[in-house]
């Protein structure tokens, strides 16, 4: 009997982001005449003497990719929003849809999605016409949202792993390839956040999803470990979740039938 922790739908999430050079030549006006190649470089120049390394701030990482695991009633949907199909504008607005019920609002899970994610659709969502009200509701309308909303940092409607991991900062946040390594799950494969910008520039967007989607991936089966800590699953289900995590993998295919995720199904141990 599955337990009412994952009988909610919950929805694991992550982003992947590039430096916005048309934002960055609003910016530092010093951009506005150069190619992109050269604003790109200059701007990582700007931020080295900033902040003595190039990871951009975030109101200038423009979203390219979203990924979703999406679980409800037991059945598993896992997908990617990228930027050779949608605008940035549409990847927010489609992934903003999943907050437009109040029934059916989902556990949101991330791995360092206060400190990075969230803060960065914020940015970028407010450059557009957009307006998702219940992810950023604290009870002024919805009086049951008052002690359990995705805002507040203690509470558990979005379970941010990283910053629970960390006991809110009181140890060091580890990084989720660290952890999922551990724990003998896939982890990175070898690609790392800083070959996104190459992934997009050459636009090899079947390896970003892939790369996103691993992510997700991951931090879906620490979430479960989470679950398994805590109590809100038995060891029964928490094997029958991995189980039909597992299955779900081995029948989600590509269009000439290959295995989506065949390379990581092969480095998680058994």
């Amino acid at each position: 009997m599955m337990t009412d922790a994952v009988n909610t739908p919950i929805l694991v999430f992550d982003i992947e982001t590039v430096a916005d050079i048309e934002g960055a030549r609003r910016i530092y006006p010093q951009l506005a005449a150069l190619s992109e190649n050269d604003a790109q470089a200059a701007l990582t120049s700007l931020r080295v003497q900033e902040a003595g390394h190039d990871f951009m701030r975030l109101p200038l990482q423009r979203i390219v990719c979203i990924s979703c695991l999406y679980i409800k009633s037991g059945q598993f949907s896992l997908f990617s929003l990228t930027a050779d199909m949608m605008s940035e504008q549409q990847i927010l607005a489609t992934f903003f849809r999943a907050f437009h019920e109040f029934k059916n609002l989902p556990q949101l899970v991330s791995w360092n999605g206060s400190g990075f994610d969230i803060p960065v659709l914020i940015y970028r969502a407010m450059q557009y016409d957009l307006s998702v009200p219940l992810l950023f509701e604290t009870g002024n309308r919805i009086n049951s949202m008052r002690f359990d909303n995705y805002v507040s940092r203690y509470h558990d409607r979005h379970l941010d792993l990283m910053d629970r991991f960390s006991q809110y900062g009181g140890s060091r946040r580890e990084a989720m390839n660290l952890v999922a390594t551990l724990y003998g799950l896939p982890g990175k494969m070898q690609k790392t956040a800083e070959q996104v910008a190459d992934l997009v520039a050459d636009q090899q967007w079947h390896d970003l999803a892939l790369y996103c989607e691993s992510d997700v991936l991951n931090t879906w089966l620490i979430y479960l470990r989470w679950l398994r800590l805590t109590g809100a699953l038995s060891s029964t289900d928490f094997d029958l979740w991995q189980t039909q995590t597992r299955d779900f993998l081995n029948n989600k295919l590509e269009e000439d039938s290959s295995l989506r995720h065949q390379a990581f199904l092969e480095h998680w141990s058994q």
